[in-house]
């Protein structure tokens, strides 16, 4: 009795003996954390959950190993999760002053009809059509400087703009030059289809680790091509991570989307970054 009395004096409030109490095994269950505490009969501490016992420690070569600890880059990893998607909490892009920049925009405008792709071959400038390799006008203007592929359907697709607003306008003058071609032709169906945007982390990155903990999202075959292809869920942004630290966001149909896609993987970024 005096055996059992001893054991319970050793106990802090709140926690119960799981197990018979003359047992080498007794382990302490938490109240206030829910979580069992590491030992055999020691008294459990506030903390005591979230360090495992030594015997249980993660080497320096296990996966575990190479989390940070809870609170040193915003993120909050237990044992219970050692894989957990980390959480931007405190190193966002913004608070490093990072803001990815639009590259090229691509837009697509219907004219609303037939189109003679030799007459504007020959008739406008800056133009170029070789029809046995590709079946559309090449035209080019200067301000915004863009490209523009006109299709015999009536059909445009603008690339090379740097703004959702220069893109609108070079289409709007490409199909200004058509309709003083003399064809009846309307800006109609404006829509951006795709928008590229690039930045730099301003550090290196361990590309193999990320490919390894993030697989699911992400390829990497350094011998076919050096960055590691990352396919976001949401927003719906294929990126391009190199281990410069340079980084290409691609698929986005709005500036958003290139912003959120960014403030999302910086974390990760900075988790993978090379020591």
């Amino acid at each position: 009795m005096s055996d059992t009395r001893e054991r319970r004096d050793d106990h802090t409030p709140g926690n119960v003996v799981l197990q018979s109490p003359m047992t080498p095994s007794t382990r302490l269950l938490n109240y206030s954390t829910g979580v069992p505490s590491h030992g055999t009969g020691q008294p459990a501490t506030p903390d005591s959950h979230l360090m495992p016992p030594p015997s249980n420690r993660p080497g320096l070569h296990s996966v575990g190993a190479i989390l940070p600890s809870a609170g040193s880059v915003g993120y909050h990893s237990s044992p219970a999760t050692p894989h957990s998607v980390p959480s931007p909490a405190m190193f966002t892009a913004e608070s490093q002053g990072i803001v990815p920049v639009l590259q090229n925009i691509v837009s697509t405008v219907t004219l609303g009809c037939k189109l003679d792709l030799k007459k504007i071959a020959l008739s406008a400038r800056n133009a170029e059509y070789n029809p046995k390799r590709f079946a559309a006008v090449i035209m080019r203007i200067r301000d915004p400087r863009t490209t523009a592929l006109i299709f015999s359907s009536g059909k445009m697709v603008c690339t090379g703009a740097k703004s959702e607003e220069h893109s609108r306008l070079a289409a709007r003058k490409y199909a200004r030059v058509i309709q003083k071609l003399g064809f009846p032709a309307k800006f109609t169906e404006f829509k951006i289809q795709n928008m590229v945007g690039s930045c730099d982390v301003k550090f290196p990155i361990r590309l193999e680790g990320l490919m390894h903990q993030h697989g699911q999202f992400a390829s990497y075959e350094p011998e076919l091509f050096p960055g590691l292809i990352y396919r976001m869920v949401k927003p719906r942004v294929v990126l391009l991570i190199f281990v410069s630290g340079k980084v290409v966001l691609t698929g986005a149909k709005e500036r958003t989307q290139i912003i959120e896609a960014f403030e999302n993987i910086y974390p990760i970024l900075r988790h993978f970054k090379k020591s």
